[in-house]
């Protein structure tokens, strides 16, 4: 099975990428951003208390990510591979990930990190917040949430380049030149 984690900044162009890795490797993905988004849509118990936490460019409990996503993986031990677009966020959630696919016979394959300054973040996300209507792409709720990342996410990246597993990707090129990269980077690791 091929796992992949997909790590970035909020704009790095995780969910593009996903997309493409989805189509070319037969993946099941897997974000808990679109999994909150429905939850909050459809005013859920947990959507009302993601919606409290994200309305104000914080985290989601880990407990709560956790849950959701262990029933999910459950759910599709069936596919090809799991794509992880938006999560872990945190050192523990990162520990939780490899508890649950230990526990289901499975591994992370590598962990992409899509690397873009956070200049061009900002454009890219106050642009698709113009474009896409959505509320959390502002200029404040932008910057807590590149605060956040840099402080609660980022520190992932030494759990696992530890593991081998971390793999940096320039983000600034076009979608085809970032999806090369990527695809250079899993074809090394899954046949070297």
């Amino acid at each position: 099975m091929l796992n992949i984690v997909i790590f970035g900044a909020p704009g790095s162009g995780k969910g593009t990428q996903s997309e493409l890795l989805i189509k070319r490797y037969g993946l099941k993905h897997v974000s808990t951003g679109d999994l909150l988004r429905f939850e909050i849509k459809e005013g859920t118990e947990l959507g009302k208390i993601a919606d409290h936490y994200i309305s104000k460019g914080q985290l989601v409990p880990d407990d709560i990510m956790i849950e959701i996503l262990e029933d999910l993986i459950k759910k599709n031990l069936d596919k090809k591979g799991f794509i992880f677009d938006g999560f872990p966020r945190t050192l523990p959630q990162g520990e939780a990930l490899n508890n649950k696919l230990k526990k289901n016979g499975l591994d992370i394959t590598a962990v992409l990190s899509l690397e873009v300054n956070d200049e061009a973040l900002i454009d890219r996300l106050l642009k698709r917040g113009q474009i896409s209507g959505r509320s959390d792409d502002n200029d404040d709720t932008i910057k807590s949430r590149l605060h956040v990342y840099h402080q609660q996410t980022e520190p992932l990246k030494e759990y696992y380049a530890k593991q081998n597993k971390l793999v940096y990707i320039p983000g600034e090129g076009t979608i085809d030149e970032v999806f090369n990269s990527i695809e250079k980077a899993i074809n090394n690791l899954t046949n070297g």
